[in-house]
């Protein structure tokens, strides 16, 4: 039962990145959670390299913080990452999770 429901997860994740790749020339914006960290980071897939990479792995109390100040906390290091490297726009990596928009 485990395989097959990674394997699924795979084949989606597969398919929704071939998409992301065919049809934006925008870097892509990658995100991992972890059960207990987040991370994120800015890929350029024609010259196969990350551009900008932050997690919350570096906070030092992040014990206090729940996982949506984490994220928010994240969130806000790629920005200025992003800002610093001149990247206006990226195009984001859902993976195999679902996309809500709330």
């Amino acid at each position: 039962m485990k395989n097959k429901v990674l394997l699924r997860r795979k084949r989606v994740q597969k398919r929704v990145r071939s998409r992301i790749i065919r049809m934006s020339e925008y870097p892509r914006l990658s995100v991992h959670r972890s059960n207990k960290h987040i991370y994120a980071q800015v890929i350029d897939d024609y010259k196969m390299h990350t551009l900008v990479s932050a997690s919350d792995a570096a906070l030092k109390d992040d014990s206090k913080m729940t996982s949506v100040q984490k994220a928010q906390y994240v969130g806000k290091a790629v920005a200025e990452l992003l800002k610093k490297a001149k990247i206006s726009q990226v195009v984001f990596d859902r993976g195999s999770y679902p996309y809500k928009a709330e």
